[in-house]
């Protein structure tokens, strides 16, 4: 089970980005990074081809490692480590710090 999801609220802990916080936008477990909207901005020169009609320098999101990232809790609103527990008979990603289930 994957700790982090697409759609969660993380905040970064580690590297050029410490301490901002975004909305995860795509997740590459084969590669273990994830893709959160805002941080590790890079710039791409991007040329004309059939489907990008404008040329130019453009800046975009560059993954990062799952590692450095920790999943804010909904009620606390602080960053915390993911456990697990059974609701339900389904398996449910929980805070370690308040207890509460993520959805």
């Amino acid at each position: 089970m994957q700790s982090v999801k697409k759609g969660d609220r993380v905040k970064v802990i580690a590297g050029e980005d410490r301490g901002k916080m975004g909305k995860v936008l795509r997740v590459y477990p084969e590669r273990d990074r994830v893709l959160v909207e805002g941080t590790n901005i890079v710039t791409k020169h991007q040329r004309p081809t059939q489907t990008v009609r404008e040329p130019g320098i453009i800046q975009r999101e560059s993954p990062i490692h799952m590692s450095n990232v920790r999943l804010v809790c909904p009620d606390c609103g602080v960053p915390t480590r993911v456990g697990s527990a059974v609701v339900d008979g389904a398996k449910q990603r929980k805070c370690r710090k308040g207890g509460a289930t993520f959805a």
